[in-house]
């Protein structure tokens, strides 16, 4: 009889503890696990054209010309390929203009039958290239090589004086040559970038073929210009950006 009560208060505790229960877990608030956003990886891959400014300088080694700088205003264009989600490569075609054009420097050279004066009246209209470049990406930056074939598009009027009467000579300058550099371009919106790009062209030796000996003795000196730009392109992205998933 006392195990037969001592079972029925023990059933009678677990039907009353229960309810409780159930009504206690019912009342327990349920919190939704957070949800991760997706980051955006900037898209790169597509076409694109542009302009830019800057100053073009002339190295050292040039003749007659030192390194006094000019402004210069142009276009560029090409397109890019994203892959393996940082690196990027691509192709560029860009011009750059001259607007003054002129620039008249003075070079003195000594002559037995006199003092001798050249005068560089060069008429560089423009300097321009088509380059591949590879790049690294991280946000919505790039930082960017590049090297290719780089041209020159100019005329040229030098002349020579000796104890004040004009010589003539003839004198070989190429237009054709290389061009390596390097840049940073960053991504306002998936349409717009900017950039900050210096690049190096180097047209080979030059040298005095006729005129004056002091003069044709002088040999070989180097044509190459530097340039530094600030440029801005609107960009026509192919997929539209990408996104990371976690």
């Amino acid at each position: 009889m006392k195990a037969f009560l001592l079972g029925t208060v023990a059933l009678a505790t677990i039907g009353l503890a229960a309810p409780v229960s159930a009504a206690d877990m019912a009342a327990r608030t349920y919190t939704k696990a957070p949800a991760y956003a997706a980051a955006q990886v900037y898209n790169w891959t597509g076409f694109y054209i542009g302009g830019h400014v800057g100053g073009d300088w002339r190295g050292n080694s040039t003749f007659g010309n030192g390194n006094s700088g000019r402004f210069i205003v142009g276009v560029q264009g090409g397109a890019d390929y994203q892959f393996a989600q940082s690196w990027v490569v691509g192709i560029e075609a860009n011009y750059s203009f001259k607007p003054n054009t002129n620039s008249n420097n003075g070079y003195a050279f000594a002559d037995p039958a006199g003092a001798g004066i050249l005068t560089n009246n060069s008429n560089s209209r423009g300097l321009g290239s088509v380059t591949g470049r590879l790049g690294y990406a991280w946000g919505p930056a790039l930082l960017y090589a590049k090297g290719g074939y780089g041209f020159r598009d100019n005329g040229s009027n030098i002349g020579i004086t000796v104890g004040g009467a004009p010589v003539a000579f003839t004198y070989n300058r190429r237009q054709d040559g290389y061009t390596v550099g390097g840049g940073l371009e960053y991504l306002f919106t998936q349409n717009w970038s900017g950039k900050i790009e210096y690049q190096y062209f180097n047209f080979g030796n030059s040298q005095f073929t006729a005129g004056p000996a002091a003069l044709v003795a002088i040999g070989s000196f180097r044509n190459d210009e530097h340039t530094v730009k600030a440029g801005l392109n609107y960009r026509f992205n192919l997929g539209g950006p990408v996104m990371a998933k976690y």
